[in-house]
């Protein structure tokens, strides 16, 4: 199984490492999925960890290893330059859609922008990715 994980998760990872998004990063480092990013991701993801809001609780050093795990251990693939398939009402998300729909993957996102096309798209929070990728 293939996953896109929307920045907003890898932030709320590194925001508090016992929620479901830092599990599912650890699934994926223990093997449970495998896990696809894109240069446009990895910018938004750089981008948002800079926010002084984020920045009081994030360090620079942890923003930094976060992506640097990512880019060396994650499975990059180049922006998506095909259309998607739907398109979400925020248009800063169809690139992560593209992305989805060009590498076969779920995207895990806590964005209801998202959320809202699940009955089109394979998306799901992180809660439901978790239960899907968990033994019971």
């Amino acid at each position: 199984m293939r996953a896109v994980l929307d920045p907003n998760v890898l932030i709320a990872a590194a925001l508090s490492p016992q929620g479901s998004p830092a599990r599912i990063l650890r699934a994926w480092l223990d093997g449970a999925f495998e896990l696809v990013i894109s240069p446009l991701l990895l910018e938004e993801l750089e981008r948002a960890l800079s926010y002084p809001k984020l920045r009081q609780r994030i360090s620079a050093d942890e923003a930094h290893a976060l992506v640097a795990l990512l880019r060396g251990e994650a499975e990059l693939r180049s922006d998506p330059t095909g259309m998607q398939p739907v398109r979400s009402t925020d248009p800063g998300d169809d690139y992560l859609i593209a992305l989805a729909a060009e590498s076969r993957a779920i995207i895990v996102s806590g964005d209801h922008h998202l959320l809202d096309l699940a009955d089109q798209l394979p998306v799901k929070s992180p809660v439901e990715f978790l239960a899907a990728i968990e033994p019971p």
